[in-house]
């Protein structure tokens, strides 16, 4: 089953790949889902990651979070596919990295480092992922009752 999904996930990554990709390096780690990009033109580019959604850095996890994303990606040069434009002007974009094309929110879904971000995401496969997290008590996981970050959000 699992080796189902990931067969899925790299031909969702395949194509996904065949639309407009740009590349950039990592200049900055905002947090575990937002980074900074530099362009060869020197244009930098805040971009929020698709589909999942991690802890805020007041949050349990926030930190870890944001440690994992800047041990994957910082100060490397990515390809990047823009899917949408978020309501604070950030480009919200699918990362890819590495020589083999890691998708930097299904790493961070199956470290347990966020959740999938299902009111944005459709993807049943990342939900597996999340499920699997779940069961294997991984990153944030390991607490009894851990808050989504929407729901912080509206705390605040």
């Amino acid at each position: 089953m699992i080796r189902l999904v990931q067969i899925i996930c790299f031909i969702v990554v395949n194509i996904t790949l065949a639309q407009t990709t740009l590349k950039a390096k990592v200049i900055g780690i905002k947090d575990g889902d937002t980074v900074v990009v530099l362009d060869s033109l020197n244009n930098q580019t805040t971009l929020r990651l698709a589909e999942v959604d991690c802890s805020e850095k007041n949050q349990p996890f926030g930190t870890k979070a944001k440690q994992f994303t800047s041990d994957q990606i910082y100060l490397k040069t990515i390809k990047y596919v823009v899917t949408d434009i978020d309501r604070y002007g950030r480009n919200i974009a699918m990362i890819f990295y590495d020589t083999d094309n890691k998708y930097l929110s299904v790493e961070i879904i199956k470290a347990g480092m966020g959740w999938h971000y299902k009111r944005y995401s459709k993807s049943k496969e990342l939900a597996v992922f999340e499920d699997k997290a779940k069961e294997n008590k991984i990153g944030l996981w390991l607490d009894k009752n851990p808050i989504p970050p929407s729901a912080w959000r509206n705390k605040k």
